[in-house]
């Protein structure tokens, strides 16, 4: 019984390896900390994705990365060309991040495209996609008209912020995010989630994954809550991965 509920909470988890300032040793040791602690996926720096996906070949935790990350700003025939060339590598999930500046400017044909062409390549391989919204510059009625057209899209999940803008999850844009999607698209939190009870209290409103760089204080939290005896894992670097 415990394991199971360990595991409804590890699998939220997309382990963020992110920071630019990262070397390839922290990148590896990432990797394998998110293995021991069999979270949902490892989101890695684009040019990291193949090695991550061999360290973590013959797991659960699967191997994902960033489209137009941080800030949305590329053309939609790069992020395409980006979402084909992550496939290659091996990612089982995009994190893609809308085009903020059309968003604000209220260019939805262009905001949907640029989704849509994202959304396609990597459904037609087989794999799914996170939107990221970056909520910290938004209105509601922003954040709900990007809710629409995820649905309307089929993509899998919507994504509250890429963690690197001037703000990251608040249980109120949560909650705003669940009750504006349509059936089969989920919610992500990122930025904020760094303890247990901050991921049970997401959990309860309805989100299903969390990037978080806190990963392995938040589930040894999580063990220690549910009775579980500690992961030992002793990570040889001190740097954190975002979020």
């Amino acid at each position: 019984m415990h394991n199971t509920e360990y595991s409804s909470f590890s699998k939220m988890i997309d382990h963020s390896l992110l920071m630019p300032t990262m070397d390839q040793s922290q990148l590896e040791d990432g990797c394998r900390l998110a293995l021991a602690y069999d979270v949902a996926s490892v989101c890695i720096m684009p040019y990291y994705l193949n090695r991550c996906a061999e360290i973590l070949a013959g797991s659960t935790v699967q191997p994902s990365t960033t489209i137009g990350f941080p800030h949305g700003g590329h053309t939609t025939v790069v992020k395409q060309r980006e979402a084909e060339q992550a496939i290659e590598d091996g990612c089982q999930e995009l994190d893609m991040v809308v085009n903020i500046s059309q968003v604000l400017s209220g260019n939805w044909d262009y905001v949907s495209q640029d989704i849509r062409a994202v959304v396609e390549t990597a459904h037609a391989a087989g794999r799914k996609v996170k939107v990221i919204f970056e909520n910290c510059y938004l209105a509601d009625a922003q954040k709900i008209r990007l809710c629409q057209i995820c649905t309307e899209l089929a993509a899998d999940w919507v994504k509250t912020s890429t963690g690197y803008g001037t703000g990251g999850a608040t249980m109120e844009d949560l909650k705003l995010m669940v009750d504006n999607v349509g059936q089969g698209v989920q919610v992500k939190a990122a930025g904020g989630v760094r303890n247990f009870e901050t991921l049970k209290q997401v959990k309860g409103l309805g989100v299903t994954r969390c990037g978080a760089s806190q990963t392995q204080a938040m589930l040894d939290q999580a063990r220690a809550a549910l009775g579980l005896t500690p992961i030992v894992y002793v990570s040889s670097n001190a740097a954190t991965g975002g979020y």
